[in-house]
């Protein structure tokens, strides 16, 4: 699943986004990010308004070492095919990596 979470009070969406990778694998190293992409929908089974900001990150450097073992059990390397994604996660790769034909 791709890495989430929750804007703070007078927290821009970037900086949220910095905060919240420095949280949880704090040895990588975000590259400029750039807004890929703005969802917002409601969840279908709750009716909950949901809203995501969808960035772009160049030139990532670090390892994936865990920060925080309670929201994250592991953290790999994986192709963007053959992985199990909740309907978010699914929309972003299915829309950054089409299937070729």
């Amino acid at each position: 699943m791709f890495p989430g979470g929750r804007k703070r009070a007078r927290e821009s969406d970037k900086d949220c986004l910095r905060r919240e990778i420095k949280e949880e694998l704090p040895e990588i190293k975000l590259g400029r990010l750039k807004l890929w992409k703005e969802v917002k929908t409601r969840n279908r089974a709750s009716g909950r308004k949901m809203s995501d900001s969808i960035f772009i990150a160049e030139k990532t450097t670090g390892s994936l070492a865990i920060g925080d073992k309670h929201e994250i059990d592991r953290a790999i390397w994986r192709k963007p095919r053959g992985i199990r994604l909740t309907p978010t996660s699914r929309y972003i790769r299915d829309r950054l990596f089409p299937k070729s034909n």
